[in-house]
């Protein structure tokens, strides 16, 4: 494990821009948005003071922004950008083609709801709006998780050969400030190596094409490439985690899970709120009730085997989404949690909830309030009149 460290007051756009810093890729594009956009001015400054030698490129939008950056991991490069809402939406058109062709772009994502009606503060629906892209997406409770996440998620997406979001709530985690520990840059420089690509559009040894016209006869073969890349991601993310774990003493996982173990019912969430609900977690434990927190990180590839056995032991399950699927159900993350249990023994009584959009707060007293309803539930005591509680909403 690293001895040193520089404990310092950094807001999470800070905390990604200084990863990137000390990632100090090749080249990054980038287009500004809010709350996304001082990690990409931050940067600039690091750029111009001469503190990295990455070519950073200042395009017309954010569909240009990642089109670059394709470009450039195809030639070779380590490459980079960042952005949010409705930039990720104008991006979505050229995200599946990234994954298709292989390429380990790491993008810090700060989460901020998608129009209309316009509004600029944080729920999930613009990562959600993209999870089935071929990104690998990780989601983050605070500051250091994010700054510790855009290290891990180079190693994981240059071993995996997929890009990856690292996404934080934005201007919760974005623009609030918090203690950080930096690992030094030597350091850094060690864990993530030297890029080397397998193939490059720049290499004259081995030649390639890249971006041809792919029809019925072998579509499906190539796409299966991405696929099975993403099916086996989980042992990548497991091996770089623990040695991130093994190196700095910050452990991650797939989910973090907190007071289960002996817990009868639990809250399933994902960002910022998990630091709430966790308060929320010590106050029922002070009235006597067993309850828990699973703190979701990886979204992208789902975990399900391994979510399914840490639910097994629960009587009843309240699963937290920021965004709505839009379908009539639950949200995605419900969704995904129901199917992974579907075959599992055992498995306890679920009650999806949809929170937060648009940046609406939640407060502790209403998580310890969806903790006493769900111990109900568990209890036979309580019924709800609706498939999914959309919580806090006015009539």
């Amino acid at each position: 494990m690293a001895d040193k460290k520089l404990t310092v007051a950094k807001t999470g756009n800070e905390a990604m821009a200084e990863a990137m810093r000390q990632i100090n890729p090749d080249v990054v594009a980038a287009y500004p948005i809010t709350p996304a956009t001082e990690i990409a001015q931050i940067f600039a400054g690091f750029v111009a003071d001469g503190l990295v030698d990455t070519e950073f490129v200042t395009v017309e939008s954010e569909h240009s922004a990642m089109s670059a950056t394709i470009g450039a991991a195809a030639a070779g490069g380590r490459c980079m950008t960042a952005t949010s809402s409705q930039g990720l939406m104008l991006m979505a058109e050229m995200l599946p083609i990234a994954s298709a062709l292989r390429l380990p772009i790491v993008m810090p994502e700060v989460n901020r709801t998608i129009s209309g009606p316009i509004n600029i503060h944080c729920d999930h629906s613009d990562t959600m709006f993209v999870r089935d892209s071929g990104w690998m997406q990780v989601y983050c409770e605070d500051a250091q998780e994010a700054y510790d996440s855009i290290l891990i998620g180079v190693k994981i997406a240059e071993k995996v050969r997929l890009p990856m979001m690292v996404s934080t709530d934005g201007f919760i985690i974005s623009h609030c400030m918090a203690n950080i520990d930096l690992i030094p840059d030597s350091d850094v420089k060690d864990y993530i190596g030297k890029y080397n690509p397998k193939t490059w559009l720049l290499n004259p040894e081995k030649k390639i094409t890249i971006g041809c016209l792919d029809l019925q006869d072998y579509y499906f073969e190539h796409k299966m490439v991405a696929i099975d890349a993403m099916r086996k991601a989980k042992t990548v993310i497991e091996e770089c985690c623990k040695e991130f774990g093994d190196r700095f003493g910050r452990k991650y996982g797939f989910f973090d899970a907190y007071k289960i173990d002996d817990a009868d019912v639990a809250i399933l969430a994902m960002g910022s709120l998990t630091g709430t609900a966790r308060v929320a977690v010590d106050n029922m434990r002070k009235k006597g009730k067993k309850v828990g927190l699973i703190k979701m990180r990886v979204f992208r590839p789902f975990p399900a085997e391994e979510l399914a056995v840490v639910l097994s032991g629960l009587k009843a399950l309240a699963v937290m989404d920021r965004s709505d699927a839009m379908s009539g159900l639950e949200g995605p993350l419900a969704v995904e949690t129901k199917a992974a249990l579907y075959n599992s023994t055992g498995k306890p009584k679920i009650h999806p909830y949809v929170y937060g959009l648009g940046g609406r707060d939640v407060q502790i007293s209403e998580v310890e309030a969806i903790y006493d309803d769900i111990y109900d539930l568990a209890q036979g005591k309580k019924k709800f009149d609706e498939n999914v509680t959309y919580l806090g909403v006015r009539e």
